[in-house]
């Protein structure tokens, strides 16, 4: 169980900045995302950019996905729900992996811009998303395969 970070007191806060995390550098990873919510609160001139960071993991995190299920020698994609934990470390993981595929910038600004268009519903976490959703879409006729 992870605690409330300092800043914030969220412990979605926290658990994303030990998801940033690499090699143990728990302080830079907190450096990394509380410069990207100052950042935020910069650009948007909003006061809690916690309600933007909220707001970009709801938008993110998919409803359904596809598991795959073997049946009769045949692999079925099946479409299921996604548990609320796993919802939010899935967007939490997408919007890592679209931040870090942008180039050019240092992290904080990579990882702000993608959480801002994250919230706009727009950039390539959302993008992921909604194609976990259309996947899934086409593979209703298989949800009673369903474990």
């Amino acid at each position: 169980m992870v605690g409330p970070d300092a800043k914030y007191n969220s412990t979605k806060v926290s658990k994303f900045i030990n998801y940033v995390m690499e090699g143990g550098k728990k302080n830079t990873a907190r450096d990394i995302v509380y410069d990207a919510f100052d950042i935020i609160k910069e650009k948007l001139k909003v006061e809690n950019p916690l309600e933007t960071f909220n707001a970009a993991l709801q938008n993110a995190g998919p409803v359904t996905e596809v598991r795959s299920r073997r049946i009769g020698g045949a692999n079925y994609q099946v479409p299921r729900e996604v548990r609320e934990e796993r919802r939010f470390m899935l967007a939490f993981r997408w919007i890592l992996e679209a931040a870090n595929n942008k180039k050019g910038k240092a992290m904080r600004f990579k990882l702000a811009d993608e959480l801002m268009a994250a919230a706009n519903n727009e950039g390539t976490a959302v993008k992921k998303k909604e194609d976990t959703h259309r996947m899934a879409e086409s593979n209703k006729a298989f949800a009673h395969f369903a474990w």
